[in-house]
C-alpha cells in the first residue's frame, strides 16, 4: 500500500526542482525575445513579419510566464500533470504565433518547441508528452501549410516543417525512455533506501533490548554507540569525567596496541566481574572498536545453580534418612541434658549436640528451598508502602532491642517483583544487619534507604549496618553458596537472596553507601 502511494505522489507531484528551473527558462526567454525584439540583434529576424503580434504575444507570454513563477512558489512546486500540460500548450500556441509573427521557421523559434516539449517529457507520462510532441508538429506543418497556399511560403518550408516534427518526436521519445529509467530507478533507490532505514531501526531496537552489553568505541576514544544493557554493566566507567582513566578504555587501547586476546575480564563497578569481547569495525574516518559485555559470573552461576539442583534432589531423596537419626540424636540429647546426675561439663556437650543439630536442618531445609522454588511473578508496588507494612511485620515479631530506620521517598515509588519472595530477600538482608550492626557497635540497628539513581535509569533499595563490611578477600566470595565467616549460619542466605533478586530482573550486590556505611544494595529492573 505504501509503495502504491508513493508511486501515485510521484507521478502527481514530481520533478520540483526541474519545475523550478522551467519555470525560471521560460520567464528569462520571454524577456530574451523582448529585449532582442527592441534590440537591433533581432532586426529583420524576430517579428519582420507582424511586429505587433511578436509584441503583443511576448508580453502576454512574459506575464504569465511571471503569474505561474508566483503560483508555483506560493505551491512548492508541487503541481499537478493537468496544469502542466495546460501550460506545456500554451507554449505551443504562443510560439507557433512568434514562429508566424518572425516570418516561418527560418527564423529558429521552431527550435524552442523542441526545448519545450523535451521538458513536458519528462514532466508527463508517455502518451501526454507524444500528444503535445505530435500537437507541435502538427501546428508547424500546418501553419507553413498555410503560408504555402496563401503565397508566403515554399515547398522547402514544408520539409522543413516535417524535419522538426521528426525531431520533435525523436527527441521526445529518446526522453521519455530515459525518464522512465531514471524514475523506474528513483523508485528503486527509494524503496531500497526505506528498507535500509526499516532495517536499521529495527536493529538499533534489538541492539538496545539485548542483554548483552554493546559498546562502540570510536578512533579517537569517545563512544560512538550504547546500549541499556553495557550502560547497566560499566556503570560509573561511562561517565564523561572518568571515561578517560577507567580500565574500559585501557582494555580497549590495550588491545588494538597489541593485537592480544580477542577477550578480557574487567572488575565492575557494581562487584560484577565483567567479560568483554573486542572487535574491530572499518571504515573511512577510521577503524571503531565493537566491545561486547556480558557478566562474566552468568556462566558460574549456571553451573553452580546445576550443581544445587542436583544436590537439591539429592538432599530431598536422602532427607527421610538424614531427618530420622538426626532427630533421634537431638532428642536423645534433650532427653539426656534432663538427667540430674548429668555434670556441668556433660550439660555443655548436650547443647553443642543439639544446637549442631538444628544446623544441619536448617542445611537441609535450605538447600530444599533451594530445589523447589518456584518461579517469580513480579507485580508492580508503590515500594515505600510495601516496605513500611514488611517492616511493621517484621518488627512485630523481632526482639525489642532490634531498630530498624526507614528512609522513604516523598513521592510514590514504583518498581516490579514478587512481593513473597522480595521480603525473603529484605527479611534476610535486615537480619544480617541487625548482626553485624550488633557486632560492631554492641546495638543492634539497620537502616534501609529506597531511591531513584537517574544515572542507572532504576529504583535502588540499600540495606545498612554499622560493621565494617565484607573484607576485600572475601568480596567474590560472599554470595557463594555454603561460604560464611562466621559459625552460626549456613551460608546460603546471601545465596538464596540474589537468586531471588535474579528471579524478579533486579541485581544484589555489596558496596559502601552515599554516606559511607556498609550496604548491600537491591538494584530493581528498569
Amino acid at each position: 500500500m505504501s509503495s502504491a502511494n508513493d508511486t501515485s505522489t510521484t507521478s502527481s507531484f514530481q520533478h520540483h526542482e526541474l519545475l523550478r528551473i522551467c519555470a525560471i527558462y521560460r520567464l528569462s526567454i520571454a524577456l530574451v525575445l523582448l529585449g532582442i525584439f527592441y534590440s537591433d540583434i533581432g532586426a529583420g529576424a524576430l517579428g519582420d513579419t507582424a511586429p505587433l503580434l511578436f509584441l503583443y504575444t511576448s508580453v502576454v507570454y512574459s506575464l504569465l510566464n511571471f503569474g505561474w513563477l508566483i503560483f508555483l512558489r506560493q505551491q512548492a512546486y508541487q503541481v499537478g500533470t493537468g496544469q502542466i500540460g495546460i501550460i506545456l500548450a500554451c507554449d505551443i500556441l504562443v510560439f507557433l504565433l512568434l514562429i508566424e509573427s518572425s516570418g516561418g521557421l527560418n527564423s529558429g523559434l521552431g527550435y524552442l518547441l523542441l526545448i519545450n516539449c523535451s521538458i513536458g517529457s519528462i514532466l508527463l507520462d508517455r502518451r501526454m508528452s507524444a500528444f503535445f510532441a505530435a500537437l507541435a508538429s502538427l501546428g508547424v506543418i500546418g501553419l507553413e501549410l498555410y503560408n504555402l497556399i496563401s503565397g508566403k511560403g515554399t515547398s522547402q518550408d514544408i520539409v522543413a516543417a516535417g524535419s522538426l516534427g521528426l525531431l520533435l518526436f525523436a527527441t521526445v521519445s529518446a526522453l521519455q525512455y530515459l525518464s522512465v529509467r531514471i524514475r523506474s530507478a528513483n523508485i528503486r533507490a527509494d524503496q531500497q533506501s526505506r528498507q535500509a532505514a526499516h532495517l536499521q531501526r529495527l536493529a538499533q531496537l534489538i541492539i538496545e533490548r539485548m542483554g548483552t552489553g554493546v559498546l562502540v568505541m570510536g578512533p579517537t576514544g569517545q563512544p560512538e554507540l550504547i546500549n541499556q544493557a553495557a550502560r547497566r554493566l560499566l556503570g560509573e566507567q561511562l561517565h564523561a569525567e572518568s571515561l578517560a582513566g577507567s580500565s574500559v578504555l585501557q582494555s580497549i587501547r590495550q588491545w588494538r596496541d597489541t593485537k592480544g586476546p580477542d577477550t578480557s575480564l574487567l572488575q565492575g563497578d557494581n562487584g560484577r566481574e565483567l567479560h568483554l569481547n573486542f572487535a574491530k569495525l572499518e571504515h573511512e574516518s577510521g577503524n571503531s572498536t565493537l566491545v561486547f559485555v556480558e557478566d562474566n559470573r552468568k556462566l558460574a552461576e549456571a553451573a553452580q545453580k546445576l550443581k544445587l539442583a542436583s544436590l537439591g534432589h539429592l538432599t530431598a531423596s536422602i532427607a527421610h534418612e538424614i531427618r530420622n537419626p538426626l532427630s533421634a540424636i537431638s532428642h536423645a540429647a534433650q532427653l539426656l541434658s534432663e538427667s540430674s546426675q548429668l555434670a556441668e561439663e556433660d550439660h555443655y556437650l548436650t547443647e553443642i549436640i543439639c544446637r549442631q543439630s538444628q544446623r544441619v536442618n536448617q542445611i537441609v531445609e535450605n538447600v530444599m528451598q533451594l530445589s523447589r522454588r518456584r518461579a517469580g511473578d513480579p507485580q508492580e508496588h508503590d515500594i515505600s508502602s510495601w516496605l513500611q507494612q514488611l517492616i511493621q511485620d517484621y518488627s512485630a515479631g523481632s526482639i525489642g532491642a532490634d531498630q530498624v530506620e526507614l528512609d522513604l521517598p516523598e513521592n510514590p515509588l514504583k518498581a516490579r517483583f514478587d512481593s513473597a519472595q522480595m521480603a525473603q530477600v529484605i527479611t534476610n538482608l535486615t537480619d544480617n544487619a541487625l548482626h553485624h550492626s550488633q557486632v560492631a557497635s554492641g546495638k543492634r540497628h539497620a537502616s534501609i534507604s529506597v531511591y531513584y539513581n537517574p544515572e542507572r535509569g532504576c529504583t535502588q533499595l540499600d540495606v545498612k549496618d554499622q560493621g565494617s563490611g565484607v573484607p576485600q578477600e572475601h568480596q567474590d566470595k560472599v554470595f557463594e553458596p555454603f561460604f560464611t565467616t562466621g559459625n552460626r549460619g549456613s551460608g546460603l542466605g546471601l545465596y538464596i537472596a540474589r537468586e531471588l533478586c535474579e528471579t524478579n530482573q533486579a541485581n544484589l550486590y555489596h558496596c559502601r553507601s552515599r554516606d559511607d556505611m556498609s550496604c548491600f544494595r537491591v538494584e530493581f529492573a528498569h
